[in-house]
């Protein structure tokens, strides 16, 4: 076909893309910022201008890259397709047959704003489709789909999206983690080789390297050009940085196959994840890209998020109707809206050993049904949410021991437990139709608004009896496909992505979900963090949390009760705490905090977010801006080695509007220890925040400090 020459541009984003003629899979010249109008011939004077020039001792054309890079062009990194016929066509000469923007035919120089293109390439024997598209937001996404035409099978064992990162970018950021302990930031410098972070989990998992972020050196929140991938899968899955020794550089990701999970027999195909790339100044702006799309989709739930108690910590598995009916009165006294009930209420479930899989509520513990809760939550005015782990069994349930089939195992062999479970094996239809029947008579039985959805394992030995053949690829898309279905059916019903807390948090399962539970530890020093970070690819509204209890059940540790609440507020506000044992100055705290987020929820929940860089790794000093309005936090979790903190500089406000600045200080310190200004407020100017700022507070271990800034 002829040449195309494809100039997108969208949020400050411009993408040039390059295909056709001998030119093999279709090549990115440009990603990153825009830099103007592009005519046609300066494309293809930029694309003389990109040749790489013949180094010794190397092929004798220039390298070429495509977003599915490819040895036969010199490339000798990973390919990003690793697959054949038994050793044959792995490396295939691929030809462009057809390019369409936004669903038409395509060809020449073309230039457009947000768009989708697709390209079509051929070989004897297979197919691939590549879909490329620039969202409105700025933020870039591609999957590849390869059709298998020939009568022999073909198997694909890697099929990954790569894209250019320029040279000046060399310092990666990405993340690591475990259960308790989510979304822990590490940083190295790429040098000569892959940066390869594989997950194979079955699920996202707490140490997935969430978003991989490749930029110049020192990049911080406000400054460095930044490019990022994230793979958006809740299965195995993979994101590379890698360079090579000629000084190209490319960041990718895609799906982790096991073996056997992408053969193709005859007129079979295989269709990647979406994966997502990200270009921004500084980590607010690429945050901000990433809630800007998360806002924009039909399932984001808005920033009126009802305020809500999970009754977990405070009965964890001892359900009895009194107490939990206590609960929810005084839960409703303090202005909670939304009332769930955790594990416990269904089968035999009366510890972690049994009842997983037999979705049918308790007759020994509820004789009559959920419905005298229920009532009575709902006639305190509050909502009513339910736990559920559908994708999980105990052995010890009548659904194993009716189906012991269906139970995700190698063959010959259940896989080692963990958490006393196993894993019900979504892909067989029998399974599937069982949950779905199962949830469904559930939800249409109670008034259920919203669902905690968890999942608290991880796929290992993840096979379909009896042969054993793996199948992870398939149990995360029928867990999408059963999500679906269930969203179909109750269109009213929230749904919280839940994964031993935060262990299953990515750009797909985000399509159909309201709501993650950022991790099961509500520590307050270690919830700083992790909200701080889970925050780099999801907006506040999407992550909940609570106020605990003083004593974390996790950690053991005690913390002040404005700690905890000034901690939470920054998200989807809960508790999750046996309020009869609160004192009546901890249930006035506790109001008043609940009081204070109701009144600036549409600040918290809308906003733009922002952080600093202070020189104290235990101090966080963040905000929310919106256009009105602006609210910051300053947490210091340690003592640090003096007595002041210096001036705080805002972010994020506008510069030449004037700012009422109003101080939340809740610490139990004397009245001459704080700031003297802070009993008052100040008036100044968002220029002057910015650039001089306010002397910070005297701070107490484990304390937080509120500034409200009311735009005049």
């Amino acid at each position: 076909m002829a040449d195309s020459r494809i100039v997108l541009r969208a949020g400050g984003v411009a993408v040039l893309l390059v295909a056709g003629g001998e030119t093999g899979l279709p090549a990115v010249l440009h990603w990153g910022a825009d830099a103007g109008e592009v005519t046609e011939d300066d494309f293809r004077a930029l694309e003389r201008a990109d040749v790489m020039p013949i180094a010794p001792n190397t092929p004798d054309e220039p390298v070429r890259l495509g977003i599915l890079p490819e040895a036969r062009f010199g490339w000798l990194g990973a390919p990003g397709l690793i697959g054949s016929r038994e050793g044959r066509d792995w490396s295939p000469d691929w030809q462009i047959a057809s390019v369409e923007l936004d669903g038409v035919a395509s060809s020449g120089f073309v230039t457009a704003g947000p768009a989708s293109v697709s390209y079509l390439a051929v070989t004897d024997g297979l197919q691939l489709r590549i879909a490329v598209e620039l969202l409105p937001t700025g933020l870039l996404r591609a999957r590849a789909t390869l059709a298998n035409t020939a009568s022999d099978p073909y198997r694909v064992d890697e099929l990954t999206l790569r894209l250019p990162v320029p040279t000046t970018a060399r310092e990666i950021l990405d993340f690591a983690g475990r259960w308790g302990n989510e979304r822990a930031p590490q940083r190295t410098r790429l040098g000569v080789g892959a940066h390869r972070r594989e997950g194979r989990r079955g699920r996202t998992g707490a140490d997935a390297a969430y978003v991989l972020s490749l930029g110049e050196a020192g990049f911080g929140y406000a400054g460095g050009e930044l490019w990022a991938v994230h793979t958006a899968w809740s299965g195995n899955h993979l994101h590379v940085a890698e360079r090579d020794a000629n000084g190209f550089q490319l960041i990718g990701g895609g799906e982790l196959l096991l073996p056997g999970e992408g053969a193709l027999a005859e007129g079979e195909s295989y269709r990647t994840p979406w994966v997502y790339f990200n270009h921004a100044v500084g980590l607010d702006a690429q945050a901000a890209r990433f809630h800007d799309h998360l806002r924009a989709l039909p399932v984001n739930p808005g920033p009126d998020r009802p305020v809500t108690i999970n009754v977990w910590e405070a009965v964890y598995f001892d359900h009895d109707a009194t107490r939990l009916i206590d609960l929810a009165e005084r839960a409703a006294a303090l202005g909670v809206e939304r009332y769930v009930l955790d594990d416990g209420w269904f089968g035999s479930r009366r510890d972690d050993r049994s009842g997983l899989g037999d979705w049918v509520v308790s007759p020994e513990v509820w004789p009559d049904g959920l419905h005298p809760l229920v009532d009575r939550v709902r006639g305190l005015g509050m909502q009513f949410g339910l736990w559920f782990e559908p994708e999980m069994v105990n052995e010890d349930s009548d659904l194993a021991r009716a189906h012991p089939e269906w139970i995700m195992q190698p063959g010959g062999r259940l896989p080692i437990r963990s958490r006393n479970q196993q894993v019900l094996n979504l892909s067989i239809p029998g399974a599937y139709d069982h949950v779905l029947g199962q949830v469904s008579a559930i939800l249409a039985e109670y008034p259920v608004d919203y669902v905690k959805w968890d999942h608290n394992r991880d796929l290992t030995d993840a096979g379909t009896a009896p042969g054993g053949r793996p199948a992870v690829a398939a149990q995360t898309r029928a867990f999408y496909r059963l999500l679906d279905e269930l969203r179909a059916r109750f269109p009213g019903v929230e749904f919280e992505s839940c994964s031993s807390g935060g262990a299953r948090i990515d750009l797909e399962v985000m399509e159909r979900a309201e709501r993650v539970w950022v991790s099961d530890n509500i520590d307050p020093e270690a919830r700083q963090r992790m909200l701080w970070w889970t925050g780099q690819l999801l907006p506040p509204e999407l992550l909940g949390s609570h106020i605990a209890s003083g004593r974390s059940h996790t950690t053991g540790r005690w913390h002040d009760l404005d700690f905890r609440a000034a901690t939470a507020v920054f998200g989807h506000l809960g508790v999750e705490w046996d309020l009869a044992q609160a004192t009546p100055d901890e249930l006035a705290q506790l109001a008043w905090w609940i009081a204070w987020y109701k009144t600036n929820r549409r600040t918290l929940l809308t906003g733009r977010l922002v952080r600093a860089d202070l020189a104290d790794p235990e101090v966080y000093f963040k905000g929310v801006v919106t256009p009105e309005r602006a609210i910051y936090s300053l947490a210091m979790l340690r003592p640090t080695d003096t007595n002041s903190l210096g001036r705080l500089r805002f972010p994020g406000l506008d510069p030449d509007a004037r700012y009422r600045v109003t101080v939340i200080d809740r610490q139990l310190i004397p009245p001459a220890n704080r700031t003297p200004w802070q009993a008052e407020g100040i008036d100044a100017t968002g220029r002057q925040l910015a650039t001089i700022g306010v002397r910070a507070p005297l701070l107490q271990p484990a304390t937080a400090v509120l500034y409200e800034l009311d735009r005049l």
